[in-house]
């Protein structure tokens, strides 16, 4: 049987500066998958996302993605496939730019647009711009966009380019109860669009995990804890591992969420 080629892959990969940040990680990524990755707060969920993007160079391991290998190939040109919505991005946009402008600036993976478009740059930006439910904004500037808007519009500038991956650094933060549903509901229309890339949540919240996400990632003081398809691996023993304290999982309608204090047995029911 032909071995399924993955769409990237982590081998122990270890990321230490003054102190070790992560541990020999292992990770496997294959086509028609959508991963989160969930920790506490350090647990080294960004750094390996930075490791990915090629913004944080690994001490030691393997970093594959498609047919290229960081350290070998040009990763300025690997970058150009990935996405990466985050809030660091987001601080570095100019505040007068507009939507439009930033979406352009997705194009050669640059912060913020300055020169004329080409008419061809321009309608595809105005395509993605009605794919992420933003043409509306077109012309606001990034100073007066709502933090829901802002998203969507990050989203929009990593569409620009030929997308592999799209990782998403805690992409709710910020967003209130009823935004932050309205928020994941646009991720699954968005998983289920002709050509979508491969989706990667970042998130220390387990009601984020929508029924998109096929697979999960756990992550504790920069090692891994598990991985493999959702429902086998937020258990409740395997979260309270995580997160350091007794919780337990309850998994309805194909959410899940957690009782802080509380653990019986070891499957979410």
């Amino acid at each position: 049987m032909k071995a399924v080629k993955p769409i990237f892959e982590v081998k122990k990969l270890r990321v230490e500066r003054e102190a070790v940040i992560l541990h020999e990680v292992n990770w496997r990524v294959e086509r028609g998958q959508h991963w989160a990755i969930l920790g506490a707060n350090g647990s080294g969920k960004t750094s390996l996302l930075s490791s990915l993007a090629g913004y944080l160079m690994p001490s030691e391991g393997e970093v594959r993605i498609g047919s290229a290998s960081f350290g070998a190939a040009d990763w300025r040109e690997v970058r150009r496939t990935v996405g990466l919505v985050s809030s660091s991005l987001g601080h570095r946009i100019e505040p007068d730019q507009t939507a439009r402008e930033v979406v352009l600036s997705g194009r050669e993976a640059q912060i913020n647009f300055w020169r004329r478009a080409r008419a061809a740059e321009e309608r595809q930006a105005a395509r993605v711009l009605r794919r992420v439910c933003a043409a509306h904004l077109s012309e606001r500037p990034w100073l007066h966009l709502s933090q829901r808007e802002r998203q969507r519009v990050l989203i929009g500038r990593a569409l620009m380019a030929r997308l592999r991956l799209l990782f998403l650094d805690e992409p709710c933060a910020g967003l209130d109860p009823v935004t932050r549903e309205d928020f994941l509901k646009f991720l699954g229309m968005l998983a289920l669009g002709r050509h979508a890339p491969t989706l990667v949540l970042v998130t220390h919240h387990v009601e984020e995990i929508v029924p998109l996400f096929t697979h999960v990632l756990l992550l504790s003081r920069g090692r891994t804890l598990a991985a493999g398809p959702k429902a086998k691996v937020l258990t409740s023993l395997r979260l309270s591992a995580t997160f350091g304290a007794p919780v337990a999982v309850r998994r309805s309608g194909g959410r899940y969420r957690i009782e802080v204090g509380r653990h019986r047995g070891s499957f979410a029911r």
